[in-house]
């Protein structure tokens, strides 16, 4: 069979034998880090559930009028639910929207599909407020939800779901799917590989936005410059980056958004810095300031870096509730000084 999904084929697989013998559940789980294909092999089952013309059972055609709307995400019967920006927070008046339209038969397909996205994103609530409709679902109502973990939802959500897990790609099967679908040069695509960490949606957009490169680097030169300098430019440098004062609604979110673009990538390094402190031989994801890496680890050691990762880990999870400054703050004076 043929998805056009790379590195889930088993996931595929397994959905397609689900339409095919008429076993598809009412709700199913996607799970594994951004960029790894959630989105994209959700949207495959849910093409594969409503074609109109499957060459094979289980197997969408992707020309169809469904298929193709259902790929842009803007088929009548596909209802599609996400918090507004990437870590933002999924109130319960939008899953409570979700189930009055749940309750209506199907336009045109043989389904009514919810896609609920980065669903760990959704309050507890809204994730309480699910719950009747993955108890009690309509027959013609099948649920889709992705997430970054399964743990990251309540324990009665994710039992009630078909969860599959979904992992990393060897960083050559993702170095090779840039090389050949999307016309990378082989350095490039060597690189983007490992800033993804095998994660190939995350790699793609990497290669076609490269203003997010310019971005990443910029979080990291400010991170090791940081590290060498006293707790008064450290304040001045989170002042800079997360006060809110005297902004609107709408720039206070976008500076939400860079702060949750700088703490990933921030996390990422820390997570380096502790592979190299155990001596692992698992690739790094910032090769390309893997001697920054390596200095730091020598200076600081695995718990001082397992100890950054952690906070950086607790304050992605407050952006949304958080001061933002304070939060800033907090996290930069907690960094180790070190000779760089």
């Amino acid at each position: 069979m043929e998805w056009n999904v790379i590195g889930h084929e088993w996931a595929a697989r397994l959905l397609q034998q689900h339409i095919a013998h008429g076993e598809a559940r009412h709700a199913y789980l996607f799970t594994g880090p951004a960029g790894i294909g959630r989105r994209t092999l959700a949207l495959r089952f849910a093409q594969a559930l409503n074609c109109t013309n499957p060459p094979a059972p289980g197997l969408p055609c992707g020309t169809c009028r469904v298929c193709l709307q259902t790929e842009r995400m803007q088929h009548t019967d596909l209802a599609v639910v996400q918090a507004e920006r990437v870590g933002g927070d999924l109130k319960i008046d939008a899953v409570r929207e979700l189930q009055r339209s749940l309750s209506l038969a199907p336009y045109e397909s043989r389904y009514k599909i919810a896609l609920l996205l980065r669903f760990h994103e959704a309050n507890a609530n809204a994730q309480n407020a699910l719950l009747k409709t993955l108890e009690e679902a309509p027959e013609h109502v099948i649920l889709l939800l992705t997430a970054d973990s399964a743990e990251d939802l309540l324990p009665t959500i994710t039992s009630r779901c078909e969860v599959l897990r979904l992992r990393p790609q060897p960083l050559a099967v993702v170095a090779g799917a840039l090389e050949a679908q999307w016309g990378a040069p082989p350095e490039e695509a060597r690189m983007l590989a490992h800033f993804s960490a095998g994660c190939l949606g995350t790699a793609v957009r990497l290669h076609q936005q490269p203003e997010l490169l310019e971005r990443r680097r910029t979080w990291l030169d400010d991170l090791w410059q940081l590290l060498g300098q006293p707790y008064r430019a450290r304040f001045a440098y989170a002042e800079k980056i997360s006060s809110g004062k005297g902004k609107s609604r709408g720039d206070r979110e976008v500076l939400r958004e860079n702060l949750h673009d700088a703490y990933r990538t921030w996390l990422s390094f820390w997570r380096d810095v502790m592979l190299r402190s155990a001596g692992a031989q698992a690739a790094l994801v910032n090769i390309d300031v893997e001697d920054r890496v390596q200095a730091v680890a020598v200076q600081t050691g695995l718990e001082s870096a397992r100890q950054q990762a952690a906070a950086l880990e607790k304050s992605l999870a407050r952006l949304n509730n958080a001061n933002l400054q304070l939060l800033t703050e907090t996290l930069l004076i907690d960094w180790p000084k070190i000779s760089n």
